[in-house]
């Protein structure tokens, strides 16, 4: 009886409803229930008769538990509605976005500084043709992760990759900009070592393309100054230097004879790789631990570009749209996106990026989850003792994909980030679908903004009518996080209508790779 009683409401209303059907109860734990049907149970096996006392007592109990789990869903179904409030994003607001990205777009083509979204002349001014060859290094600086790639372009769209990940940790992302770009150049010989062991690298001359994204003025394709960290960097000393300039003296104080043909945005290499096969790929985006996009326009709107246009009929333009509405004008902002910036490396700098990112989603849900165990709407336990969840960025946005992907009746796998990760006890069922209900509403604004900048850089570029256009997406959040795509389809359809089904959102993976080979290729030439 006791054994009962203590059940959470969810298993005492499954035991009480097996019953009610007249099926017999196997295996009593604490925390796990299981019922056979009647067919199965024989005559021998009969569940004993209970005195009326206590079928009396266990009416008054389902009675209790059901009015208990009838007023938590009631109580999450409010809390749930006013949080799609906040977070809900409406087809004619879309539109507005859309707008006002065009309208910037305009702007940061004309003059420098008259608008959040840069639009950064890339001095590439030629996409690739599929048939360029060679071997060439690729350095990927910009996320979690450093990578240094060795690509062998084929001549025939295809290309084949060896390649070395390095994790950057804190002291170099915070540290000195010497600490930084030495810890690149070690990373490059350490490379070199083990894939060219019967070499002497430091007497071979290599050519490289250098993705390094983040905001950049550039000078000419191999030249430029960082302009403002971003993702969580803010190594001294590199802010307004020629970031070019710096990994080559890197490269001397280690005796790397390397030279560097491209400095490259991740974007702008996303466009590139897949135009390498797919010639009709006018625009490359970053979904994952930032968000960027990169696109062709034509030369003569690029207005204050400064360079030579003789013959050159396009230029790549890197976009930089993680500064758009950095004003906060056009988009809804609630409580927690404002928080967030409050308390970020930059407040008030590419806060567009911060509701689209990989890196901020899991921050912004941990950001909602504070919020409502301190009014009593999440967590009945002592949730709020856990200091997981008090910990900025604790809850990942890879929590967040796995919890989307939980379709289990009693959602186990958000049991388990939430109880094992988090450290949060005893989550009731309740618990859990509001936290999988607040991972969709921050997911799905994400996939929905994304959307929004695509349509406005097809709009601009006049390829929303047949044959249409190919953009080429990379980053985990595109690549991995669940509905995704469908989201950024479903919104795109909903901003252009019809035409949506002339835009081919694909994959484009490894533009940072492939994409800065093709360019230090191209800039060798």
């Amino acid at each position: 009886m006791s054994s009962v009683l203590s059940m959470t409401p969810t298993e005492l209303h499954t035991f009480l409803y097996g019953v009610g059907l007249g099926v017999a109860v196997a295996a009593v734990s604490s925390t796990l229930l299981f019922s056979l049907p009647r067919a199965v149970v024989s005559s021998q096996s009969q569940a004993p008769k209970k005195s009326p006392r206590k079928r009396s007592a266990l009416k008054r109990g389902a009675s209790a538990a059901a009015n208990a789990v009838e007023v938590a869903e009631e109580a999450n179904a409010e809390t749930v509605a006013r949080l799609r409030g906040m977070f809900s994003l409406p087809a004619d607001r879309l539109q507005q976005i859309v707008k006002q990205i065009l309208v910037d777009m305009k702007k940061g083509l004309e003059k420098d500084g008259a608008a959040n979204i840069k639009m950064l002349p890339t001095h590439v001014t030629r996409r690739p043709s599929g048939k360029e060859k060679g071997t060439y290094l690729a350095l990927d600086l910009g996320g979690t992760n450093f990578r240094v790639c060795e690509i062998i372009l084929d001549g025939a769209g295809g290309s084949t990759m060896h390649q070395s990940k390095f994790v950057i940790d804190e002291a170099a992302k915070t540290g000195d900009g010497t600490a930084l770009f030495d810890f690149i150049a070690d990373c490059v010989k350490a490379f070199l070592g083990e894939y060219h062991k019967d070499q002497d690298v430091e007497a071979v001359k290599w050519k490289l393309g250098f993705t390094f994204s983040f905001p950049v003025d550039q000078w000419t394709i191999n030249s430029g100054s960082l302009l403002i960290w971003t993702k969580g960097f803010t190594a001294t000393n590199v802010v307004g230097k020629d970031v070019v300039a710096l990994l080559k003296s890197a490269f001397e104080r280690k005796n790397l004879n390397i030279d560097v043909t491209a400095l490259v945005n991740d974007t702008t290499g996303t466009l590139m790789s897949l135009a390498y096969s797919k010639p009709d790929t006018y625009v490359g985006v970053i979904l994952g631990t930032g968000s960027n996009c990169a696109y062709v326009e034509k030369i003569e709107n690029v207005i204050k570009y400064k360079g030579p246009r003789e013959g050159v009929k396009e230029m790549l333009i890197n976009m930089e749209w993680g500064g758009f509405d950095d004003d906060m004008v056009v988009i809804p902002r609630n409580k927690y996106d404002l928080k967030l910036d409050r308390e970020s490396a930059n407040p008030g700098s590419y806060t567009f990026e911060q509701l689209i990112s990989g890196m901020y989603l899991g921050e912004i849900v941990r950001l909602v989850l504070v919020d409502l165990v301190k009014t009593g709407e999440l967590f009945s336990y002592s949730a709020g003792g856990s200091p997981e969840l008090r910990t900025k960025y604790a809850f990942e946005t890879a929590y967040m994909s796995r919890i989307e992907r939980d379709y289990s009746y009693q959602l186990m796998e958000t049991k388990t980030i939430l109880e094992e990760h988090l450290n949060i006890p005893e989550t009731t069922l309740a618990d859990r679908k509001l936290v999988k209900a607040i991972c969709e509403m921050v997911g799905l604004r994400s996939a929905r903004l994304a959307a929004a900048g695509v349509a406005a850089v097809v709009t601009k570029i006049n390829k929303l009518g047949a044959p249409g256009v190919t953009v080429g997406i990379d980053g985990s959040l595109f690549l991995l996080y669940p509905h995704y795509q469908n989201r950024m389809r479903d919104a795109l359809r909903e901003i252009v209508g019809i035409s949506a089904e002339n835009i081919l959102l694909e994959k484009s993976q490894d533009g940072s790779g492939t994409g800065a080979a093709l360019i230090a290729c191209l800039a060798g030439k």
